[in-house]
């Protein structure tokens, strides 16, 4: 089946699932062009979900997608420790005329309620970082009419995505903007580029395979399909458009950011991801005190807030893929265009 007919799209252009800076307009924007807009509900509870399934619905008849992240099973939950590590990242604090946080009741709503409220929602897609989803959530899914999407960073793990009935399977080179979403390995030990990782993700799938990372014009989306994808997820030339919920620090940060200048880093949140080595960056890898996932992400989450409602880019999460001098476009429609005119026969 073609990734257009599976994801009920025109166009198989899917946009990437930005965890904490997802928008309702640039969602509505990608799937009103034709493509798959998606929306990342990392640290939603179930009540935000609905409201997010709620403005989603009001502003398309198109189809979208969910995203969430699975649990490893590692992850931190509030301890003492948390005072350590905030009070070490009290410099941060002060800088945003924030107080040092006191610990929560837990740093991430449960995977159950926000499935619940997903359901709920009813998007036309359900896709997932981090691991495999369960029998239960495939089968659920595939009750509802909900198309379930896994995502990848080696062949090993695309091959368990597709043993476990997911309908099709990102492939996330390592030049990808954002969080490394391996899970079979480390993250550090499965950093496969795109254009090695599609053509075995192929080779090795029984379904549709969706290239990611370092793609985001026309050449991209060409070069993906000539390794074998049926499709592209892209993340870093839509959020530097006007509807994403970037803000202007970091639109600005991704259009003068050299690809040799995106890092991988534990930084931010505990979990490596690519982004741009700002201020914030630096001094907490030198500092060489990094509380884990998802403690660290919570904890920096807290002024990297403030500093996104102060336009500070030095203090926030500035995430961007390798493929960031080539967004271009303005806007949604402007590099939605862009990429559709890669697409074989269009």
């Amino acid at each position: 089946m073609a990734t257009e007919e599976l994801l009920g799209v025109e166009n198989p252009i899917v946009l990437g699932a930005f965890g904490g800076t997802s928008s309702v307009e640039l969602t509505a924007a990608v799937s009103a062009a034709g493509g798959l807009g998606s929306y990342g509900l990392y640290g939603y509870d179930g009540d935000r979900i609905r409201e997010v399934g709620a403005e989603l619905h009001r502003a398309t008849d198109r189809p979208f997608a969910l995203n969430i992240w699975l649990p490893l099973g590692d992850e931190a939950v509030p301890n003492p420790q948390h005072t350590v590590f905030a009070q070490a990242l009290e410099p941060f604090y002060e800088a945003v005329g924030v107080p040092v946080p006191a610990r929560p009741e837990r740093y991430m709503p449960d995977l159950d309620e926000q499935l619940d409220a997903v359901w709920e929602v009813a998007p036309a897609v359900l896709s997932v970082v981090f691991g495999v989803p369960s029998p239960a959530v495939v089968a659920e899914a595939r009750d509802r009419g909900i198309r379930v999407v896994g995502t990848a960073t080696t062949v090993a793990e695309a091959v368990a995505l597709a043993e476990a009935g997911v309908d099709a399977v990102v492939a996330c080179g390592a030049e990808a903007a954002g969080h490394r979403v391996s899970f079979l390995r480390p993250a550090t030990e499965s950093l496969v580029g795109t254009i090695a990782l599609v053509p075995q993700v192929v080779d090795a799938v029984d379904v549709p395979v969706i290239a990611a990372g370092g793609i985001a014009d026309r050449r991209g989306v060409a070069a993906a399909f000539a390794l074998g994808a049926s499709g592209v997820q892209v993340g870093t030339a839509f959020l530097a458009t006007a509807e994403s919920a970037a803000t202007a620090a970091h639109r600005d940060a991704i259009r003068t950011t050299a690809a040799d200048e995106t890092v991988l880093t534990k930084a931010m949140s505990g979990r490596l991801a690519r982004g741009a080595r700002n201020r914030a960056v630096r001094a907490i890898e030198a500092s060489g005190t990094i509380a884990p996932f998802p403690m660290q992400n919570w904890l920096t989450g807290r002024f990297r807030a403030a500093a996104g409602e102060q336009n500070l880019g030095e203090l926030q999460s500035l995430w961007m893929g390798q493929a960031a001098p080539l967004a271009r476009g303005t806007t949604a429609a402007e590099v939605f265009a862009e990429l559709a005119a890669g697409v074989p026969g269009r």
